[in-house]
């Protein structure tokens, strides 16, 4: 609690719950962090996958002989997918910006309407104190 100010049950809940957002807030980059590594051990973990999945089937492809037009075909079905998935992934990232902007937005617009029903009824209150004392 600030010294300059008085104790009262505000300031009690005040100073408590900045101590929890202030916590909270610590440990975003950590968390973040975790996130991110795990993410990161997930996609090459994938990436893995496949290129065991070519050192085993190496062989087999091989024995089949597949002509070069039909490797031609694989390669381009196998291109037009990764664009269709890349794109996909740039669409997600656009939508979590726009999501990101539509959220921060409500915050803040939620932020402006609360201080101003608080300063209503902080009014609202002092109306009723002052009622108390006539």
């Amino acid at each position: 609690m600030s010294q300059d100010s008085e104790p009262s049950v505000c300031n009690i809940f005040k100073d408590n719950s900045s101590k929890i957002i202030n916590k909270l807030e610590m440990q975003i980059p950590s968390h973040f962090q975790i996130y991110s590594d795990m993410y990161k051990e997930y996609l090459h973990m994938l990436d893995d996958v496949f290129g065991t999945c070519i050192i085993s089937e190496k062989e087999f492809f091989d024995k089949i002989n597949a002509d070069e037009n039909s490797m031609k075909h694989i390669k381009s079905f196998s291109d037009s997918m990764t664009d269709f998935w890349i794109k996909q992934i740039e669409n997600y990232d656009n939508y979590l910006k726009w999501y990101y902007q539509m959220r921060i937005s409500g915050m803040k617009s939620y932020d402006q309407f609360v201080h101003i029903m608080m300063n209503s009824y902080s009014k609202t209150l002092s109306n009723f104190t002052k009622s108390l004392e006539d």
